[in-house]
């Protein structure tokens, strides 16, 4: 029952190691993440590093959908962490799960070096703008998170069928609006969800007990 597990036990003598843990781990991935995107940024100032052609990109118009990809990405990491914590036995594995992610991503942005696309939408100056900057979200491309992330949670929460569809149906939302927008090639949006699926199954190897308390809501 859900009931039996609140956000007090995440921080008894038992579980505030795996917290802290997690925090830490979630610290070290934006870290990751931020000198990444400083080197990738770097590197696709030089003259060697060119845009791709890509076949979807190349045959589909380009829209400044940034109000998608930006209010609507971030309000969606505000109501999805919500829903976590009323969730307490999902928060450990969850918040590991996505610092993995984050991780794990910005080694591939270190690892590749394709050009941006010259019809990609920058964001604008609003606040929501500054603050999608500022997290780095719209720097690195290979996988894309914004299709992976919410992939990676859907997965996590696969037996709760309402939060699987919308978290899905989110997922596919934004990997259709990154592609209008030509902020991401199509090999960045079509490998996320493997990526993300990948991700959930080390996450279970590394946090097995983190995990079992998904498991033991579920009995």
């Amino acid at each position: 029952m859900q009931g039996d597990f609140t956000l007090r036990d995440i921080f008894s003598r038992e579980r505030l190691p795996s917290l802290i843990g997690a925090f830490a781990l979630l610290g070290a991935a934006y870290v990751a993440e931020y000198f990444a995107n400083i080197y990738a940024f770097d590197y696709s100032q030089r003259p060697t590093s060119n845009y791709v052609g890509d076949i979807v990109l190349d045959n589909v118009p380009v829209l400044d959908i940034n109000f998608i990809i930006i209010e609507v990405a971030l309000i969606s990491i505000v109501l999805v962490t919500l829903f976590v914590l009323y969730r307490p036995r999902y928060f450990l594995f969850t918040l590991k799960a996505v610092a993995l992610f984050i991780i794990i991503r910005a080694v591939f942005i270190s690892l590749t070096h394709v050009g941006i696309h010259p019809e990609s939408i920058a964001p604008g100056l609003g606040l929501f703008d500054s603050i999608y900057t500022y997290l780095n979200f719209q720097t690195g491309l290979f996988f894309s998170g914004h299709t992976g992330l919410p992939f990676l949670v859907a997965v996590i929460f696969w037996d709760n069928k309402r939060v699987r569809y919308a978290l899905l149906s989110l997922s596919f939302i934004f990997a259709v609006a990154v592609l209008l927008a030509h902020v991401h090639y199509s090999i960045d949006v079509l490998a996320a969800p493997f990526m993300a699926y990948g991700i959930f199954k080390i996450a279970q190897y590394l946090f097995p007990r983190d995990y079992e308390l998904i498991g033991q809501m579920q009995k």
